[in-house]
């Protein structure tokens, strides 16, 4: 009997401690992090990748399977890698990519450096408010594929060259919000910019609203706050309201109504544009609509992000290269 109970015991005691170690394992394995400082090439991180504070990672074709984290101060930039999970920048932290897919969200933190994304895909983007922080952030985007939304509280926002956003583009208290040479599946909503938007060359298919905005909107070629060759294509309404700094239209296709309301000085409506639902609220006499019309269009206007993120990257590709082979594997 005794050495029944004993083996019993010996049963019970190998059962406890393999349900223990087999509930362990998963936590352990889910913890497993990737520390990146420096260089790294064509190999593949089975597991989530943090980079350090004030240090700087540069990726060359690499294969992140899990999410990315680049800390505070620090930097990250890859190059024709493949990143599977989500990817979130913190305070004075910069990303940048080129030719990567990237499978999750990217989010920028309140006082992010910013986000720079070319030739490549990525999940929802989104920069928060910048809140007490002193840093505004940016996001420029060119020839990137977005699936999802674009969601910006802060800095200069670009889209560029061939992008495609297959959700809405939302963008409030920023100081700039520009859409060239882009598609925009859903909504395009400019809100409280301190400098406005200009949107040229580009195809909004939801409704495109633009409210409060201090330093303009300016719609197609012949304005005065950048200069652009053609306007863009609008699938339902527009909405430009409460603008300060002129607001201008020449060459789009509105498949809606224009409507607006409350605009000083009165919006400039170039007899070049096909609206199908009309215009409603105060507009520019048709003079004034002609002059503009054959204007010359105005010079770029200045920005300082494109500098800031060349610079930016420069130094982190530098910093990544001195500290050397990162430990990738």
């Amino acid at each position: 009997m005794q050495s029944k109970t004993v083996a019993r015991l010996a049963a019970l005691t190998a059962v406890v401690t393999a349900s223990v170690v087999g509930a362990a394992a998963p936590a352990a394995q889910a913890d497993l992090i990737t520390y990146c400082i420096g260089t790294g090439g064509a190999v593949t991180v089975p597991n989530d990748l943090y980079v350090p504070p004030g240090e700087s990672c540069a990726l060359e074709g690499t294969t992140i399977t899990g999410n990315v984290q680049v800390a505070a101060g620090a930097n990250l930039v890859v190059n024709n890698g493949t990143i599977s999970g989500e990817i979130r920048v913190a305070a004075d932290g910069y990303l940048d990519t080129s030719g990567t897919t990237v499978g999750g969200q990217i989010v920028l933190a309140a006082g992010g450096f910013g986000v720079f994304l070319k030739n490549g895909t990525s999940g929802t983007v989104t920069l928060r408010p910048k809140g007490n922080q002193t840093i505004e952030g940016f996001l420029y985007v060119e020839n990137t594929s977005i699936t999802g939304n674009v969601a910006v509280n802060v800095g200069e926002v670009r889209l560029d060259a061939n992008t495609q956003v297959t959700g809405n583009v939302n963008s409030s208290g920023a100081y700039y919000t520009d859409v060239h040479d882009s598609f925009v599946d859903g909504a395009l909503s400019v809100l409280n910019n301190a400098t406005g938007s200009v949107v040229c060359g580009s195809a909004v298919r939801g409704k495109a609203t633009f409210a409060g905005n201090l330093g303009g909107v300016q719609l197609g070629p012949n304005g005065t706050l950048d200069g652009c060759a053609s306007g863009s294509y609008y699938g339902r309404d527009v909405s430009i309201s409460n603008t300060s700094g002129g607001v201008s239209l020449d060459d789009n296709i509105i498949n809606g109504q224009l409507q607006l309301a409350s605009n000083n000085p009165a919006a400039v409506v170039a007899p070049s544009n096909r609206i199908r639902g009309g215009v409603t609220g105060d507009q520019a006499p048709a003079a004034a609509a002609a002059a503009r019309a054959g204007a010359k269009s105005a010079a770029d206007r200045p920005t300082t992000g494109d500098d800031k993120a060349a610079a930016r990257t420069s130094a982190a590709k530098t910093e990544a290269v001195a500290a050397g082979p990162a430990k990738l594997k």
